[in-house]
């Protein structure tokens, strides 16, 4: 997860797919976050526990979001590929330690936190709990004194084609790659739009895929404009490779050939001196196992 995680921050840390990824999902495509309203805020966040010790949580992207110079909230996204049971923790902590830093710098009006989690995730939905009471065995008498905390997640593979029109940047492409991806297992992608970060698109899909085509493209990316050109690379790979398969089988038949003619002239040479010792024919081919059907 460590690659998957540097590689998604790469290509949402750009301040207009962030706005993209908050407009299209919380606001519905309305252009509410403009990218120059954005500014990069610390992913880390330190606190020290009861033993002394200082301890570093670290999101995967934040951003201050601020409108004419006024600071409005804090945004952060958090990325998965699989499911994992306690992420609703992990957001709280996520969320609390931005609280917490607030108060450590004594703001007069603290801000609000929102975080959201984008799961790509193409085998299945997110099938875990969403909220830390759904993960805790709480007693009934107890209940209503448990503060609840909910995640917000996104499933970004099961978005509608309407839900994949509110975006605007290179996430669309994204997008629609992991809900075609989901469909199709061995979807081949060809979406006309126009990429303005290649190389974190390419590198995105090459690690979350495992893929390593993706990654001989970005070695190569001259030419790549959109998901169209990564498409012609792709079959043009395909075409190689089954010539190179096909050539290949062809020197295996070889070596087979090759193998079997020899063994047959190492009989025939077995054949030849039993003939010459006086043994018949019918005796000689018997002898050195030589196939009734070979011409000697």
């Amino acid at each position: 997860m460590g690659q998957k995680d540097i590689t998604e921050k790469l290509l949402e840390d750009y301040n207009d797919v962030f706005a993209d990824i908050i407009n299209g999902l919380i606001f519905n495509g309305e252009q509410r976050i403009l990218p120059e309203s954005l500014e990069n805020t610390q992913v880390h966040s330190q606190y020290k526990s009861e033993d002394g010790k200082i301890h570093e949580l670290e999101r995967d992207v934040a951003k201050y979001w601020k409108d004419k110079k006024v600071e409005l909230a804090i945004c952060g996204i958090e990325n998965q590929s699989i499911v994992e049971k306690n992420m609703p923790f992990r957001i709280i902590g996520y969320d609390g330690a931005s609280y917490r830093s607030q108060l450590l710098k004594e703001r007069k009006e603290i801000l609000p936190v929102m975080t959201i989690v984008l799961y790509f995730g193409t085998k299945h939905h997110w099938y875990s709990q969403k909220n830390i009471k759904g993960l805790m065995k709480i007693p009934k008498e107890l209940e209503d004194y448990i503060n609840d905390y909910e995640m917000k997640i996104f499933e970004i593979a099961w978005l509608s084609e309407a839900e994949i029109d509110r975006f605007h940047s290179d996430f669309k492409v994204v997008a629609n790659f992991f809900v075609q991806k989901r469909k199709n297992k061995n979807y081949i992608p060809d979406d006309p739009t126009e990429i303005r970060h290649i190389d974190e698109v390419l590198k995105l899909l090459q690690v979350m895929t495992g893929d390593e085509r993706y990654l001989t493209i970005f070695q190569e990316k001259k030419g790549v404009r959109s998901m169209c050109d990564v498409a012609e690379r792709l079959e043009k790979m395909g075409i190689e490779k089954g010539l190179k398969q096909g050539i290949g089988e062809g020197i295996k038949q070889g070596i087979e050939l090759g193998k079997t003619a020899g063994i047959h002239a190492e009989k025939v040479r077995v054949y030849k001196r039993l003939i010459e010792k006086g043994f018949s024919e019918k005796e000689a081919r018997e002898i050195a196992e030589l196939p009734e059907t070979l011409v000697v």
